[in-house]
């Protein structure tokens, strides 16, 4: 008996696009596309239960080679919150510009409305995860409720942030996606400039310091 071939589900996602890239459509059907490379539909089930999930699993793959390769420096692991999530950025539209073709195939036609799309699904949650790992310094409002809120208003910003991004990208023509890079840092810095509670906090320590002051010299 011949020896049962193992396909791995990257092997599975490096096979749909190709094919999707090579045909310009999606396969037929799990079987005829099992058959064509060569391994039993079975195993295609052991990873997958749709095309569609391989589609969600595709942006997943990359995010999690992003994480992947950022954990591998020891520079990034001293990184402020502020610097991590560039790193982030820079490394993920590596990924998505080494995928161009595909990530175009698949996104363009809904380009102007990524934020329902379900293909992009598994990738929000990843990452929102990742923005709440980051530990984004809020203002310590000390009511569980407000805090709650802040961090779903912080995730959702952060997901739009990326999708405009990622927007940006598909229609930017520039050499080497330079205005890409150039968007990365102004936005993402521009965002945490906004959300610098440093000068704000020393408005309330000042207002605290005044109406402590005031109530005890009366």
């Amino acid at each position: 008996m011949a020896k049962k071939k193992i396909i791995t589900r990257n092997d599975i996602i490096g096979f749909y696009m190709d094919y999707v890239l090579e045909h310009d459509q999606n396969p037929k059907s799990i079987f005829a596309f099992s058959k064509l490379n060569k391994f039993e539909e079975s195993q295609f089930y052991t990873h997958f239960a749709s095309f569609e999930a391989i589609e969600k699993g595709i942006f997943e793959a990359f995010f999690t080679n992003s994480i992947t390769a950022l954990s591998k420096s020891g520079d990034y692991k001293t990184f402020d919150a502020r610097n991590k999530l560039l790193s982030f950025y820079y490394t993920f539209f590596e990924n998505l510009t080494a995928n161009r073709s595909y990530v175009i195939h698949s996104l363009n036609k809904h380009k102007n409305s990524l934020k329902g799309l379900k293909t992009l699904s598994g990738l929000k949650q990843h990452f929102s995860n990742y923005i709440s790992q980051l530990e984004i310094q809020m203002l310590d409002i000390k009511q569980e409720q407000i805090e709650k809120i802040q961090q779903k208003t912080l995730k959702e910003s952060a997901w739009l942030q990326l999708l405009m991004t990622m927007k940006f990208w598909m229609d930017d023509t520039s050499s080497s996606f330079e205005k890409t890079d150039i968007f990365i840092e102004k936005s993402v810095n521009t965002t945490f400039d906004v959300l610098d509670i440093a000068p704000l906090k020393s408005v309330i320590d000042l207002g605290k310091f005044l109406f402590k002051e005031k109530f005890q010299m009366n």
